[in-house]
């Protein structure tokens, strides 16, 4: 069994997803990732806080919200291994399906000539 490590400042953990500090603390706060607390109270991220990072903002594009990627991102293990990362994949990819499905069924109803505030 191996011990999460967890060493990677905000300031790295925003270069390597690709974030302000600010988005770091951000998802910290909502959940996304996690941190602990240094002696001197900063915050330390493991390995896998800017893959979960760059996972949200696919997510987000996708149209989640930030509490549904933590609820997502709260079922992998300390450690993620590809497998984890698949099923997260997987019901990305499901939620990302079911909402395209329901974004058609609207644009079907805007088209088909009822009047908008008819369609609710």
């Amino acid at each position: 069994m191996t011990i999460t490590a967890y060493t990677k400042t905000v300031g790295e953990v925003a270069a390597d997803s690709g974030v302000a500090a600010s988005a770091v603390r951000f998802y910290e706060q909502h959940g996304v990732i996690s941190a602990v607390r240094t002696q001197g109270d900063q915050r330390r991220f493991d390995e896998s806080a800017a893959c979960r990072i760059r996972v949200a903002k696919v997510a987000q594009r996708v149209g989640l919200t930030v509490r549904e990627i933590a609820e997502i991102l709260a079922n992998l293990p300390p450690e993620p291994q590809p497998r984890d990362w698949g099923r997260v994949a997987d019901t990305l990819v499901a939620e990302a399906e079911a909402r395209t499905a329901a974004l058609r069924e609207h644009l079907a109803a805007m088209r088909s000539g009822a009047r908008l505030c008819d369609l609710a």
